[in-house]
């Protein structure tokens, strides 16, 4: 928020009770809150009570399933932000189901839908698509990457392959321990555990030989204190991996799960336990004498490459190099501090707990005070981006870095380790390829050219998922296919089953297939059904936007700059070539210092429409006395402003009135309105009247204003008002509209359920009337009229609850129809501004 200049708070569960504590309310009012899905279930009583006026969901996506009653948090994000305005921000509103679709619609709107069984019957199977397309049509908009890179400039993303092969040592301990893992019969990997254990370790021993020691060593201390009680235990899967939220392989329930599993109940095979743990004191042993790892000698070549390749594109010398574990990340920091790096280099992880962090903490906060946000946790991630612009050449992060930061100002991202989620690597990149990045975006990866496993997973990565080329990487279809097919759990199997070369190729060779079949099926085609059409609709926006961008920016900056010069022209020092102004004095509550535009690169603080200071000027401008009578010269050469004038008001005067209307409906809207005319007749234009003030000028007082023209303009300036009141009603008509469709369509989907349950229980009484009267027995015609008794009965009550259920539908149409009628009660203000004579000169 502090790009915008508006003014906001992280709130967590620890300053909110602080918040508590001091007798004050969490959610005062004057500032955005940002915060969690989960912050929000746990106080949404709270939050539902404090009415906010918009919540904007991001990673939407996360709450789709909240038809679902086992949806909790999505059920209580929901809940809590009952009749609040919504925006939902997300990249893939469906993937598997359009109960999803369903979902996220019912967070917006409960009413554009009828039920969940209503839904799925006209929906589920694929059928009316186009009438799904129109229902939505009104709160869902789409925007691909695609559509804008006519207009937006993305830059591309140039992969380097950092190939190396293990040496003999390394790849003797690596096949001995994957045999190992292989195995049945161990202690080592508890069985209610096999899946996670193995994998972390896996990901473990790909990463580098130093995490590995930690990780066979509190194998070990485990297996050790099992010899001596005697007893199995559950391996502790928390401490075995220094930071477990930085594996984007499990999630917090996969883990519990697997920590709350009972030991294994057979008895302990002591013979076979003591020499499982001689086989892993072997291990400990070969990776110990491992004193130089191929992969970070490869990483130094990496470097000294990809910085070459910035500088020739003009980059900034920015590395970002990503590991999974944060033992390696500490390793890898050793090694490049030693070779070559030495001070150059920082930190990110999920504790940012180091002694280097916290002294570039202790400085930023000292340094940076406005930018402090009492969020301890969210200001050591703000001081350690910053120390990574402004001091270190390399940051080293584990996947607490792939969400949430914006590293624009880096073009070199390095996977020391390939997850094998792809989404996880997409994240990874992301951080650098995105909006305002200037280059093209080098994507680095490491890849074992002894391990044949290894190869066909970046393989896979690059070919399939097209992770690393291109402008836009891998679509987010592609994404959720990858999400649908469990992709990491598949390629663990592979790890886990295949030993040779053929059988490794088989195994991937099926997984792509099955990828393909998954990509084919009819879901992906209901996607382009229902969402794809509406590119050519955003594509059209954008093309009629991108002509006026441009000059709506320069005229929106250039009014700003003109007002604040105007306001403070007694306090302030003026730069118009940069934009910048130096404040002498404080003015209200605004500090003296330097000040600069939003577009405006350079040091200084922003200065912005809501910045308290733009407050200031606008409400001191809104304040001015304009009754005084007044000439004014326009002079189109006076400002450096492309405000060409048309022909018409080339050297010509004119009278002007300007009028504020105000308008309460369906939303509160103010307009101004112009309403003028030469001394020939002619009308202007509100464009035409608003292109005289972006000119130059010179004020000239004036004696008086002729009646005649004050009475031309006012009555031009009411039928300007009345024709803008007739605009605003045929909106409000509009919205009516799509309004009474809406509850048609939701009536009809709440009560076609119950007819079409009514007709079936028609159709079933005729067929046992028949077979009443063509019974052959009596216990037959006795069991046909018991079961029409009982037909009979169902059908009287579906029909009195279809009753119920119109009364009741007819209850909440006028209270629907209710509320939108008093929402359109329209009134209306106006009150002129000024009215000046004009002229205009070259």
């Amino acid at each position: 928020m502090d790009k915008f200049g508006l003014p906001s708070e992280i709130l967590d569960t620890k300053n909110y009770k602080a918040y508590i504590k001091e007798g004050k309310d969490p959610f005062y009012a004057k500032r955005i809150i940002i915060c969690s899905y989960n912050f929000v279930a746990r106080y949404k009583s709270e939050i539902l009570m404090n009415g906010f006026d918009l919540a904007v969901l991001d990673e939407a996506h996360k709450l789709r399933n909240v038809y679902r009653s086992s949806a909790r948090t999505a059920n209580a994000v929901k809940d809590a932000l009952h009749g609040v305005k919504k925006l939902l921000l997300t990249a893939t509103p469906f993937q598997n189901s359009l109960m999803e679709l369903y979902g996220l619609t019912s967070i917006i709107d409960d009413h554009l839908f009828g039920s969940e069984k209503s839904f799925r019957n006209q929906y589920g199977k694929g059928n009316n698509l186009s009438d799904l397309r129109e229902r939505i049509k009104s709160i869902y908009t789409r925007t691909l990457r695609k559509d804008v890179k006519e207009y937006i400039n993305y830059t591309r993303r140039l992969a380097l392959t950092q190939k190396f092969n293990a040496t003999d040592e390394e790849q003797d301990l690596y096949m001995a321990i994957s045999d190992f893992l292989r195995r049945d019969d161990i202690y080592s990997v508890p069985s209610a555990q096999k899946k996670l254990t193995t994998m972390i370790i896996r990901k473990i021993l790909a990463s580098s030989t130093y995490a590995l020691i930690f990780t066979l060593t509190h194998i070990k201390e485990r297996l050790v204190r099992m010899l001596e009680s005697k007893k199995n235990e559950i391996l502790d899967l928390r401490e075995m991996v220094d930071d477990i939220e930085d594996w984007s392989s499990m999630d917090d329930g996969e883990i519990e799960n697997a920590e709350i599993s009972e030991p294994d109940s057979e008895e302990i095979n002591l013979s076979r336990l003591k020499e499982e743990i001689s086989t892993i004191d072997g291990f400990i042993e070969k990776a110990r004498n491992i004193k130089t790892e191929s992969k970070a000698t490869a990483l130094l070549t990496a470097l000294s490459e990809s910085f070459t390749k910035l500088k020739e594109q003009g980059a900034l010398r920015k590395a970002l190099i990503f590991t999974e574990s944060t033992k390696t990340q500490a390793f890898l920091y050793q090694y490049l501090e030693a070779n070559g790096y030495a001070g150059k280099i920082v930190l990110f992880n999920g504790k940012a707990s180091e002694p280097q962090t916290n002294e570039i903490y202790k400085s930023w906060t000292l340094n940076h005070p406005d930018k402090v946000s009492g969020i301890k946790a969210a200001d050591r991630r703000a001081a350690i981006v910053d120390y990574f612009a402004h001091e270190a050449d390399i940051m080293i992060a584990t996947e607490a870095a792939a969400e949430g930061l914006n590293l624009q100002f880096c073009s070199l991202v390095i996977n020391y380790d390939l997850p094998w989620n792809p989404q996880r690597i997409e994240q990874r990149i992301g951080r650098c390829h995105r909006y305002g990045q200037k280059h093209d975006v080098v994507v680095v990866n490491f890849i074992n050219m002894r391990n044949f496993a290894d190869v066909r997973v970046f393989d896979l990565l690059s070919t399939k998922f097209k992770l690393f080329d291109d402008v836009f990487g891998a679509s987010d279809e592609i994404l959720g296919q990858a999400d649908s097919l469990d992709i990491e759990s598949r390629i663990w199997e592979i790890y886990q089953k295949c030993r040779t070369e053929e059988e490794i190729n088989q195994a991937f060779e099926q997984l792509q297939a099955d990828m393909q079949e998954e990509i084919n099926q009819k879901m992906s085609k209901v996607r382009e059904e229902v969402l794809d059409n509406f590119d050519i609709d955003v594509q059209e926006h954008l093309r009629l936007r991108r002509d006026n961008t441009g000059a709506f920016l320069n005229r929106y900056h250039h009014i700003f700059w003109e007002l604040t010069k105007y306001v403070l022209s007694s306090h302030a020092t003026f730069n118009d070539k940069n934009h910048s102004f130096v404040l002498h004095t404080p003015v209200e509550d605004c500090k003296p210092g330097r000040y600069v535009l939003l577009s405006t690169e350079g040091e200084g603080i922003p200065y912005r429409l809501s910045h308290p200071l733009a407050q200031y000027v606008i409400n001191k401008a809104l304040s001015t006395n304009l009754d005084k009578t007044a000439k004014i010269v326009f002079d189109e050469n006076a400002l450096a402003i492309n405000a060409t004038l048309p022909d018409y008001l080339q050297d010509e005067s004119g009278w002007l009135l300007l009028q504020h209307l105000a308008v309460s409906s369906l939303e509160d809207e103010q307009y101004t309105l112009f309403s003028a005319f030469t001394d020939h007749g002619r009308n202007i234009s509100q464009e035409d009247c608003e292109k005289l003030f972006l000119n130059g000028g010179e004020e000239i007082e004036i004696d008086s204003l002729p009646n005649d023209v004050v009475g031309h303009l006012q009555a031009d300036a009411l039928q300007h008002s009345k024709a803008k009141l007739q605009d605003i009603d045929t909106k409000n008509l509009d919205f009516v509209k799509q309004e009474e469709n809406r509850i048609y369509h939701w009536e009809h989907d709440m009560l076609d359920n119950l007819e079409d349950e009514i007709k079936i229980v028609k159709r079933t009484i005729l067929q046992t009337e028949r077979n009443a009267r063509s019974a052959t027995t009596v216990q037959e015609k006795l069991d046909s009229e018991k079961k029409l008794l009982d037909l009979n009965k169902k059908k009287k009550r579906l029909r009195d609850e279809l009753e119920d259920r119109e009364e009741e539908l007819c209850k909440k149409r006028r209270q629907i129809i209710n509320d939108l009628e008093k929402r359109l009660i329209q009134s209306s203000s106006s009150n002129n501004v000024f009215i000046i004579r004009w002229s205009t000169q070259k």
